[in-house]
C-alpha cells in the first residue's frame, strides 16, 4: 500500500527508518505509553526499531500484520504509525491501532492515512470489517474513527492493560460495504 501527499506518504517500514522510528518513540513517549505500551518499548533505540522493523516486514509478507510508516516528506522521517493486527481471516475481520507524533497532530494526516488503510484492507486483503479500540479520553482518536465512518459499538470492560491501570475501552466498527 502506497499514499503520497503533498507532505505526507504511507509505506512499509524500511531498514533506514530504524533512527527515526526510534527518535519518535522516545520524544513521544509519554504520548505512546498509555495505549502503545508494547509498540514503544520495542523502539527504546536505533538496534531495537531494526529488529522491529525487520519483524513488522516479515508478518507483512506472511499477511499476519500490517505495519506501515507515515513519514513527512520534507525530512523523511517517521512520523506515525498505522498498524492492520488481530486479523482474523475466518470473520474477515482486523483491527487498527495508530500513532503519530505530537508535532504533526492537528493536520489531518491520520485521517487520511486511516482512509487509504482502510481501502486496502477492504479492496486488497478482502476484509470485511474493521475495528478501532480507543479510550473513551481520547477525544482525537475517536474523532478520526468517526471521520472515516466507524460507529461507536459497545464499552469493553477491562480491556486494556497499562502499568497497574485496567481501562475501559470503546469499540468503534466499520463494515465493508459493495
Amino acid at each position: 500500500m502506497k499514499l503520497k501527499t503533498e507532505s505526507f506518504s504511507l509505506e512499509v517500514l524500511k531498514p533506514q527508518d530504524a533512527q527515526s522510528l526510534s527518535r519518535l518513540m522516545i520524544s513521544n513517549g509519554r504520548r505512546f505509553q498509555k495505549y502503545l505500551p508494547k509498540t514503544l518499548s520495542e523502539n527504546l533505540s536505533e538496534a531495537d526499531s531494526k529488529n522491529y522493523i525487520q519483524r513488522k516486514n516479515k508478518q507483512i509478507k506472511n499477511q499476519e500484520e500490517f505495519t506501515f510508516a507515515i513519514k513527512d516528506n520534507g525530512s523523511g522521517d517517521v512520523a506515525g504509525l498505522i498498524i492492520l493486527k488481530n486479523i482474523d481471516c475466518h470473520l474477515k475481520q482486523g483491527e487498527f491501532s495508530y500513532c503519530l507524533g505530537q508535532k504533526y497532530s492537528g493536520r489531518g494526516w491520520m485521517t487520511r492515512s486511516i482512509k487509504a488503510a482502510k481501502t486496502y484492507a477492504f479492496n486488497e486483503l478482502e476484509l470485511k470489517s474493521l475495528q478501532i479500540i480507543i479510550h473513551k479520553s481520547n477525544e482525537a482518536s475517536i474523532q478520526i474513527a468517526k471521520k472515516n465512518g466507524f460507529n461507536w459499538v459497545k464499552t469493553l470492560n477491562r480491556e486494556h492493560v497499562t502499568g497497574k491501570s485496567v481501562l475501559d475501552m470503546e469499540l468503534y466498527e466499520l463494515q465493508h460495504e459493495k
